[in-house]
């Protein structure tokens, strides 16, 4: 138990502890005042030395005045400046003299909004500069504009930027009344060198209804000082070098394009590409060449506007090669393009204004046309039909022997004046016209946003349902035109085969033209639905042009009496016959031998 001493001398040593803090501070206050009015009076006596100049924050006002000591090229601020003719609307920027955005003018977009090939900072034209060891680009100067219009209604817009010492840069652009081209070029005064090294770069956007079909028919072109010509298409992230002095690089989208032509030619060049971009954009392309300097100036040209093949021809430099009318392994049927169905379709299109109906009549024409061979091709199955019994007793006859029995096939073959050819070659002929309509219809702009029946554009596939999945190979959406090609092909290759007599020993080609259209269906029903509609009407006029030939022309009773009776004449010799009964007579021989 604590007893009463203990506790008065616990509070006593309490008070004093809290007596000695209270004292122990105001001491320690009392000697900072002290020591401060000590420093204070040293100050006064002796100043501080001034702090570094790395370390000393610079007012913005500072700032301004050592900025306003350097060349008026190396400050200032980004403005926008426009150039505008009856086709295009560009933009540019102060800072660096190069575009911001191309709005083709008289287009839109499949969401119908102002269509722009390309649209922010992700593209630039830029020049490096001969000072500094290369280290001064055009795209980090600032420029003075200046804009005037020329007699010929031409707008000009002049860039100029002084980077001291007498040195000045002058870009030029000149935007004709009328036209899609811009020329341009590029001035140095006060700087020496032969070549200046320039880099174009371009993000195009994305303006067309399915963006998997805009990167599909992404590519880049070039054209050789030479004349040669060259493109791939934009499938992956790829950079691909130009060994060669190269007259023009263009860059195309599905139905517009952009071209940067040099007439003195671009050397050391490369493009780098890559569609790996966001759902806005396509594809973007990278290009960096040098340009030749004639003394003290590069000049170029640049093309911003459709894919459209008459446009471009006017240039008589090949940008129209842009326009994918045949290419690989079926390059040949740009020249039946070029020469026969864009004729035909200019001149419908002259005075006719509905595209659908365009279709129509040009389907019409070209079946015309191919009459004579599609005649020729029902001929020749008529007379295989007639001789079908005749056949089929050989085939009995020499069910053992083949080859006995495909030598007896070509001697009545050869009695009765029948080419067993016959009803292929016509049909072979009539083939490129139907590669030439596969690459005509689907890279024709005039279809764009062009409305027929229950397609709301003809340039791209014609959707009467969506599906809530996507099916390999097909897609997520049908195509009315496309089961209507399809069933169409189906009827018509039913029809022709009651029409025409069977192998039995080649079952392939008895299936095969049901298959085909099922193999295609897929692949067709991305398609343009102008196309589809194409080979469908054609299918339709064949099942009707078949129906008149053999219900009204052809008379089965007249050819078996003529080839009877040709049988009774002298064979007239058949080169091909011949060589084809040969072959023959060596395989037999060669077998008797084993």
């Amino acid at each position: 138990m604590i007893d009463r001493n203990s506790v008065i001398g616990f509070l006593l040593l309490v008070l004093l502890v809290i007596g000695y803090v209270f004292y122990n501070n105001h001491e320690q206050d009392k000697y900072l005042e002290q020591k401060k009015a000590t420093e204070a009076a040293a100050a006064k006596a002796k100043p501080a030395p001034a702090a570094a100049p790395a370390v000393v924050p610079v007012a913005d006002s500072a700032k301004d005045t050592m900025q306003d000591n350097r060349p008026a090229a190396y400050r200032g601020t980004a403005q926008t400046v426009k150039l505008e003719n009856k086709k295009l609307a560009l933009e540019f920027s102060t800072k660096g003299a190069q575009p911001l955005s191309a709005n083709i003018l008289g287009y839109k977009t499949s969401s119908q909004q102002p269509l722009y090939l390309y649209n922010g900072k992700e593209n630039e034209l830029s020049a490096i500069l001969p000072i500094n060891n290369g280290a001064v680009s055009t795209k980090d100067l600032y420029f003075t504009p200046a804009t005037r219009t020329d007699a010929d209604g031409s707008q000009v817009l002049e860039f100029t930027a002084d980077l001291g010492d007498g040195k000045t840069v002058l870009i030029a652009y000149k935007l004709p009344a009328d036209d899609y081209m811009l020329d341009g070029s590029i001035r140095l005064n006060g700087m020496t060198a032969n070549s200046l090294p320039v880099t174009w770069q371009m993000q195009a956007k994305h303006t067309e209804h399915d963006i998997t079909a805009e990167r599909n028919n992404s590519q880049v072109y070039y054209r050789f000082k030479n004349e040669d010509h060259d493109y791939f298409t934009i499938r992956e992230d790829r950079t691909e070098p130009l060994n060669e002095t190269t007259h023009w690089i263009g860059y195309r989208m599905q139905y517009f394009s952009t071209a940067f032509i040099a007439d003195e030619g671009l050397s050391r060049g490369s493009i780098k590409v890559t569609n790996n971009l966001d759902t806005n954009h396509v594809s973007r392309q990278v290009s960096t060449f040098d340009m030749p300097l004639k003394s003290g100036v590069a000049s170029f040209n640049w093309y911003i506007g459709p894919n459209h093949y008459k446009t471009l021809r006017q240039y008589k430099i090949d940008l129209d090669d842009m326009v994918p009318l045949g290419y690989g392994i079926m390059a040949f049927v740009k020249y039946i393009n070029k020469w026969l169905i864009i004729p035909i379709f200019n001149v419908l299109s002259s005075f006719i204004s509905n595209f659908g109906l365009i279709i129509i009549l040009m389907t019409i024409f070209i079946r015309l046309i191919l009459s004579f061979f599609t005649y020729k091709s029902y001929l020749s199955a008529a007379k295989m039909r007639v001789l079908k019994p005749e056949i089929d007793e050989l085939r009995a006859q020499y069910k053992d022997d083949q080859q006995k029995f495909g030598m007896e096939q070509m001697k009545l073959y050869k009695s009765a004046g029948v080419n067993p050819l016959g009803g292929c070659l016509p049909t072979l002929f009539q083939m490129p016209i139907l590669f030439a309509m596969y690459y005509f219809f689907p890279s024709s702009i005039e279809l764009r946003q062009e409305s027929f029946l229950w397609a709301n554009d003809l340039s791209t596939y014609d959707s009467i349902a969506s599906l809530p999945f996507s099916i390999p190979g097909y897609g997520s959406h049908v195509s009315l035109f496309t089961i209507l090609m399809t069933a169409s092909s189906l009827f018509l290759a039913l029809y022709n085969r009651n029409m025409t007599s069977q192998d039995p020993n080649n079952p392939m080609m008895k299936w095969m033209p049901y298959i085909f259209p099922f193999i295609l269906i897929g692949v067709f029903n991305q398609m343009a639905a102008a196309l589809t509609f194409y080979y469908f009407f054609s299918n339709m006029i064949s099942i009707l042009q078949q129906f008149i030939i053999q219900k009204y022309i052809i008379d089965e009773k007249k050819i078996h009496a003529q080839l009877q009776e040709n049988k009774n004449k002298p064979a007239a010799p058949s080169k091909w016959a011949q060589r084809i009964e040969e072959m023959q007579k060596a395989q037999a021989e060669r077998g008797k031998k084993k």
